[in-house]
């Protein structure tokens, strides 16, 4: 047995040994109230795979437009860096590249993450927090949903081995195709991951959305398994597109940094056409209703009151930051969200967690306050569906969307908003 997948092997045993002493709780936020960051050991790899895609991230005779200098580089075990990924928006991650091919990814507030080239090792000296991913990775568990469509911009879905959604669960149909014929396999939801199939598909990395930090010792299992974990942070990008230029992140994952810049730029070029559209002043609350009645709204400083500022319209909540600056969301009592919306033009509720509402009466249904709502008694109720979390490849057709809700524009030009009836 190869010692790679024998050391996984050994590391199962343990692992559903400890599952059996205790019972994990699970959380169902769309992001966690607050970021811990997680100390990880390094992990590497002594095997590499065959089938990956030729890598061009730093050779000498490949397209380096998408490099820049970096002048405030890692030390990385004394390799020397050669540049610096060139971001526009995402201020969540940088990546440095080094000597040999070697690159560094940094997610703010989260962990390091060194990119070995694929049949070499770590450096040594590699400081003991620095997560090591060994190239290639083409044997990936992907947890998180909003990073598929991203892959998909990369022509690089034949690396998605595992998925953390079943194809029912898929809006995005290349996924639930891969799934349906085999390309792809479901190993468990985040929380509840099959630890076995993990170990016997060899699994490079565990790619998480936050929601991981609500189950640590899941987090914890996987990595004594021998499988990193990297935790996507995208969700907490202020600018719509801060979020679409992870794809640039997962681009020096696969060595398609410059597919990753044109497919970016393509992106930028939606927005940029939009930045024309005049304010129409009309105001927007984005919300949906917990279980427990309570209201989740968009904190202000969010990439979703940015996207109906773009459109042409103003986010209801101007100065919102909520008790935990790390959270995208906030939870505000009916009341409160009553005394700030009520008077909205536009409410538009939030289907990515709850389903979908399709009349007024079921929006009633959840508390009959709205009923007072200027928005319902003018017919100004819309919904975006659970596509929209995960289509982080698209997201100016959002922009559009509000741009033509806020303007009478006709709904069947819509992608996510549809119009809640009477």
């Amino acid at each position: 047995m190869k010692r790679k997948q024998m050391y996984k092997r050994i590391a199962a045993v343990f692992v559903s040994a400890a599952m059996l002493m205790g019972s994990m709780s699970m959380a169902y936020a769309e992001e966690p109230a607050t970021e811990a960051a997680t100390e990880t050991e390094v992990i590497s790899s002594e095997e590499t795979s065959e089938g990956q895609t030729e890598e061009n991230a730093a050779s000498s005779d490949a397209d380096t437009s998408w490099m820049t200098a970096a002048e405030d580089a890692p030390d990385v075990a004394g390799l020397e860096c050669t540049g610096k990924l060139k971001l526009d928006y995402a201020t969540g991650f940088d990546v440095y590249y080094y000597e040999n091919d070697y690159a560094l990814i940094d997610v703010h507030d989260s962990a390091q993450y060194l990119l070995v080239p694929d049949g070499q090792e770590a450096p040594d000296g590699l400081a003991s927090d620095v997560i090591v991913l060994q190239k290639p990775l083409n044997r990936i568990y992907l947890a998180a949903s909003s990073a598929m469509a991203l892959f998909r911009a990369l022509d690089s879905l034949d690396c998605i081995k595992m998925t953390g959604i079943d194809a029912s669960g898929w809006y995005i149909q290349e996924a639930k195709d891969a799934i349906e014929e085999g390309a792809m396999q479901f190993a468990g939801k985040y929380s509840e991951p099959d630890y076995e199939m993990l170990v016997d598909e060899d699994c490079d990395v565990a790619i998480e959305s936050t929601m991981i930090l609500h189950t640590p010792k899941v987090q914890e299992m996987i990595e004594n398994l021998g499988i990193p974990v990297f935790i996507d942070r995208s969700s907490y990008e202020m600018h719509p597109l801060g979020r679409t230029e992870w794809v640039k992140l997962y681009g020096a994952m696969m060595g398609k940094e410059a597919e990753a810049a044109d497919f970016f730029d393509r992106q930028a070029e939606v927005i940029d056409e939009m930045e024309d559209f005049q304010n129409t002043e009309k105001t927007v609350a984005f919300f949906f209703v917990s279980t427990d009645g309570t209201i989740v709204v968009r904190r202000t400083e969010d990439y979703i009151p940015s996207m109906i500022e773009l459109a042409g319209g103003r986010y209801v909540f101007q100065d919102l930051t909520g008790a935990e600056a790390t959270s995208s969301s906030v939870s505000l009592s009916m009341e409160e969200f009553y005394a700030a919306a009520k008077d909205a033009d536009y409410l538009v509720y939030n289907a990515t967690i709850d389903n979908p509402i399709s009349s007024v009466d079921e929006l009633l249904a959840k508390n009959e306050l709205f009923a007072d709502f200027k928005a319902v008694k003018e017919g100004n109720v819309w919904c975006v569906g659970k596509y929209m979390y995960q289509a982080t490849d698209i997201v100016g057709q959002l922009i559009r969307d509000f741009h033509l809700m806020l303007t009478d524009g006709d709904p069947s030009q819509m992608t996510f908003l549809t119009k809640v009836s009477d």
